[in-house]
């Protein structure tokens, strides 16, 4: 129940215009990478991994805890001995709404026409999201392996259940074509 919740606050959330920009290392034998670790992680002083992303304490966890589910399901395994290596980091801004009230004025007579408009923002402000994921080797000294890029938006006053279902639709989104067909 709690799975068909996110799912549906996920698609509530995510608008149409979204996209997801792909980029990744031609020739690479995708096989070989069943294992891996957060690069930023360290551990928090409640002894749990974080990171610093760009994003709050408890937005990083949501996505780490999205990546681990969308990998986990797929038979990835997150181990210290990894062969690659997950970054991830968030650049965003405040916008108002791109909802708005239209009120109009107009007046005329004669050979004169005079009017007005204003449009009032509804919906409170949003939080536009430059999110991006990376793929390092371990093995190569960091080599960029995999990115992937997400142009979204989220509410400013999203509640924590909305804020889980939308970072897992991003990085379900972001993962949908990982690893790249051959």
């Amino acid at each position: 129940m709690k799975f068909l919740y996110l799912l549906l606050i996920s698609i509530v959330l995510v608008s149409c215009g979204s996209s997801v920009a792909l980029d990744y290392e031609k020739g690479t034998d995708w096989t070989q990478f069943t294992a891996y670790q957060f690069s930023q992680a360290h551990t928090g002083p409640n002894g749990e991994e974080q990171v610093s992303s760009g994003l709050n304490e408890l937005d990083d966890k949501r996505v780490m805890r999205a990546v681990d589910s969308v990998f986990q399901a797929r038979g990835y395994q997150k181990t210290d001995y990894n062969q690659f290596y997950i970054d991830f980091f968030v650049e965003e801004y405040l916008s108002n709404s791109r909802n708005t009230i239209g009120i109009g004025l107009g007046s005329g007579g004669g050979n004169v026409n005079i009017g007005g408009g204003i449009g009032i923002p509804i919906g409170g402000k949003i939080i536009n999201q430059r999110f991006t994921m990376e793929f390092y080797e371990a093995d190569s000294g960091r080599k960029l392996l995999w990115q992937a890029i997400y142009d979204g938006e989220l509410k400013e006053k999203a509640t924590p259940a909305q804020k889980d279902a939308y970072y897992y639709n991003v990085v379900s989104k972001m993962l949908k074509k990982y690893p790249p067909e051959q």
